[in-house]
């Protein structure tokens, strides 16, 4: 239906593909905005070459990381707005006090520029004022020292090379803990604990050749134009090839329906696009399980009538579990799938029936899967779904796991975890001549949690802006700066870095754009890819202040003043970081000849097993899983209560806001806004444009968030969606995936109140 539409400010139809003219546009006001035009273009060219550097964005990989022209929308404003010409000086900061500044947005707060100097918070004016390094970091060393080690939190972003990320876990074992919370903890961290589960490794298992072989991709629960941008060209390539692309998702995205690709003369010249989504169903938030296992339900179905759509010898060979799981099944009625997915019968099985036509078929997903309360299971689903026709482990199909940061995935791979395994503990021990803690530390909201009830004391960040990711800001920023000490690694304020602890320092550090120089000359970093492809990025710009530090040296300099007897030569891995490299190689599996190879263009592919179907799970098989029934999500209280699901707009990167628009889906200049179905808001009373009030609706909570402006959209009946980070406020601290800790923002409950009808008419 269509509801009687009045114009809302900032609210206009965009009927343009992903892509095409206006992401050039878009990439146009960037550069201008905030780089030198002069050197912008130089600065873009080199974006994911062999002698450049990676994007800060994404974890897409490039085609043997050696295109001409390898970069996107979003990528170039990754890099302009890390290459800006703004400045955040201390004569700013002595102007502006950070009671002042915690008022402004983070989009407020970044776009001022690069930090310059070392901060320090000064309580009584009220101001970050510089400070020398060394002092900083004595002092650091004095407080931590004063600390049991497991009060401090050592917070890691996914923008962090593996070189910073593994001396960072280093300082944080040497020191005592494995508190490790980390982006991974919020967002893909139901795959790296529930895939090893099921095939015996927590990555995925495709690659960009694959892609090529292809004969059906699965789309489920991400958008690629906004949130890895680099896959829309191998999305556009396979839909020109006429590979099928299945989508599952609550909204209709632009970028998963129609594109056109900036670098086709044709598309460009013509102002024509490419079709994407050859099929688009959109499923409730919440539902995703319910429609998986309504796809494999009818393929069991298929089976008995036909005998020749499982993979029966794979099943037997490779796997274990599967009685079980079918039986599971076959007893959950298509009665229940249909009301959980918001999908019918007849469409889960077109989409079983394309499966079961396909000799070589890919998922691939993202948040939409795993932040829900049974994030874990819902991966584990995908998984079983490949196992049963053989797609893991053979040229073209497996499943593909779609990271957010650039290394989030290497981060992980050498070493950041609070829950590290006995092998490589022995490993550092081995090396580096001390005992590492074995027992788990804390993640991301097991470590807000310490926070909140005081028995965490420190807070250390290597980049993010970690309160504001998280959920429960309620409580969450008090806590923050009930801290003894914080301590954030940063390219630019946010702000997280202005709730002060009792001692705060902010460090500006270079940027991935950026020459880093050292006592041995030129220095490389290294990331590793959504696909555990690991290469080099080496920048090239000159550094933004001569005060900065790159991350590895300044986790050294913490590091140095803080364990005074400590058993790494902290000093010679800084000033040549071969060194760091060879030491990862000597204690984390798969790193072998690592500085040679990654002198490689294109580096080099991390070990898979599960690519040559060998399993490393107990069982040594790969394992079908048991989901329970179809509820994803806990019951909310209200008859009338939506699920909300939180998203980026196309102007964004996590908490990183670039400008207030999200062109795609038609909002310029402003977020507060929630999308929502029409025939839900006619239920309701509701109108597009209508000030409404959203209150959390589960047992006990609340939590609200006011003033939010009601915007018809086309997005499953059920379903509303509202930006992060200005949702999170909405979410429950423990409303969490048990099995991996992640928290659900993609399926919280929510009731909506029309604010009034004095301000309705407004």
């Amino acid at each position: 239906m269509t509801t009687k539409r009045r114009s809302v400010p900032g609210i206009r139809h965009y009927d343009g593909p992903a892509g095409g003219w206006g992401a050039l546009k878009a990439t146009a006001i960037a550069v201008r905005t905030q780089m030198d035009t002069f050197e912008a273009p130089a600065t873009l060219l080199r974006t994911n070459q062999p002698d450049g550097f990676d994007c800060p964005g994404c974890a897409w990989p490039d085609k043997e990381h050696k295109s001409t022209f390898q970069f996107c929308e979003n990528g170039a404003k990754a890099v302009t707005w890390e290459a800006t010409t703004k400045r955040v000086t201390p004569e700013f900061l002595a102007e502006n006090t950070v009671t002042s500044l915690r008022e402004k947005s983070d989009f407020e707060l970044e776009g001022y520029g690069r930090l310059t100097h070392p901060l320090v918070y000064d309580r009584e004016s009220d101001t970050l004022r510089p400070v020398e390094w060394d002092a900083a970091f004595a002092r650091i060393g004095e407080v931590l020292r004063d600390l049991n080690p497991d009060t401090v939190e050592f917070y890691t972003s996914g923008r962090a090379s593996n070189e910073a990320a593994y001396l960072f876990q280093l300082f944080a074992r040497e020191y005592g803990t494995n508190n490790f919370p980390d982006c991974s903890n919020m967002c893909h961290e139901a795959t790296s604990v529930g895939l090893p589960r099921s095939i015996g490794i927590g990555k995925g298992t495709v690659s960009l050749e694959d892609f090529d072989n292809t004969e059906l991709v699965i789309s489920i629960g991400h958008n690629p134009g906004t949130n890895h941008p680099r896959m829309m060209g191998t999305l556009h390539e396979l839909s020109r090839r006429g590979v099928p692309i299945i989508v599952f998702n609550p909204l209709k995205e632009r970028a998963l329906e129609r594109f056109t690709d900036p670098q086709s003369v044709v598309e460009m010249a013509t102002y024509s696009s490419t079709n994407i989504a050859s099929s688009y169903f959109q499923v409730r938030a919440g539902g995703d399980a319910a429609a998986l296992k309504g796809i494999a339900k009818h393929l069991l179905q298929l089976e008995a009538q036909r005998g020749d759509v499982l993979d029966r010898a794979f099943i037997d060979e490779h796997t274990r579990g599967f009685d079980a799981f079918a039986n599971d099944i076959d007893a959950t009625s298509w009665e229940a799938i249909e009301r959980e997915s918001g999908l019918n019968r007849e469409q889960l099985g077109n989409v079983a029936e394309a499966y079961a036509k396909s000799r070589a078929t890919i998922i691939t997903y993202g948040m939409g899967i795993t932040q829900h309360n049974k994030g874990t299971q819902n991966v584990r689903l995908i998984a079983d779904l490949l196992l049963m026709r053989g797609n893991i482990g053979k040229p073209g199909a497996g499943i593909c796991p779609l990271r957010g940061h650039s290394n989030v995935q290497g981060n992980r791979t050498v070493g950041i975890t609070e829950k590290p395994g006995a092998p490589f503990l022995k490993s550092l021990k081995e090396v580096f001549g001390f005992t590492p803690p074995s027992r788990h530390g804390h993640d991301a909201v097991q470590a807000t949690r310490a926070m909140i009830d005081g028995s965490a004391r420190a807070l250390i960040c290597l980049g993010g802006n970690f309160a504001v990711a998280m959920p429960d800001h309620k409580r969450g920023f008090p806590a923050m700066r009930n801290l003894d000490l914080g301590v954030h690694i940063a390219t630019k304020l946010n702000r997280t870095h202005l709730l002060v602890s009792k001692e705060t320092f902010i460090f500006p550090c270079l940027g991935r754009t950026e020459l880093d120089v050292q006592s041995t000359g030129k220095q490389s970093i290294t990331v590793e890819d959504s696909m555990s492809m690991v290469h080099a990025s080496s920048g090239k710009l000159k550094p933004a202040s001569p005060q900065l530090r790159s991350e590895p040296a300044i986790v050294a300099g913490m590091a140095r003043a803080t364990l005074p007897g400590t058993r790494v030569d902290w000093l010679s891995l800084v000033a040549d970081y071969d060194m760091i490299r060879d030491y990862i190689e000597k204690t984390v599996p798969g790193f072998d000849d690592y500085n040679l190879r990654i002198r490689t263009p294109g580096g080099f592919r991390m070990p898979l097993p599960p690519t040559e179907r060998v399993w490393p799970t107990p069982e040594g098989k790969a394992v079908f899983s048991v989901f329970e029934g179809v509820d994803e999500n806990a019951s909310a209280t209200g008859e009338e209560a939506l699920r909300m699901v939180t998203l980026r707009s196309h102007d964004q990167y996590n908490t990183t806001i670039y400008a207030l628009d999200d062109r795609y889906r038609g909002v310029f200049g402003r977020r507060d806004i929630l999308f929502m179905n029409e025939q839900d808001m006619a239920d309701r009373g509701l109108e597009h444009g209508d000030r409404v009030d959203l209150r959390t609706a589960l047992p006990g909570s609340t939590l609200s968030l006011e003033d939010i402006t009601v915007v018809a959209y086309d997005i499953s009946a059920g379903t509303v969606a509202a930006y992060y980070p200005e949702a999170n406020v909405l979410v429950p601290l423990d409303y969490i995936d048990e099995d991996s800790g992640t928290p659900s923002y993609k399926s919280v409950p929510v009731n909506i109140t029309l604010r009034s009808k004095e301000i309705r008419q407004l």
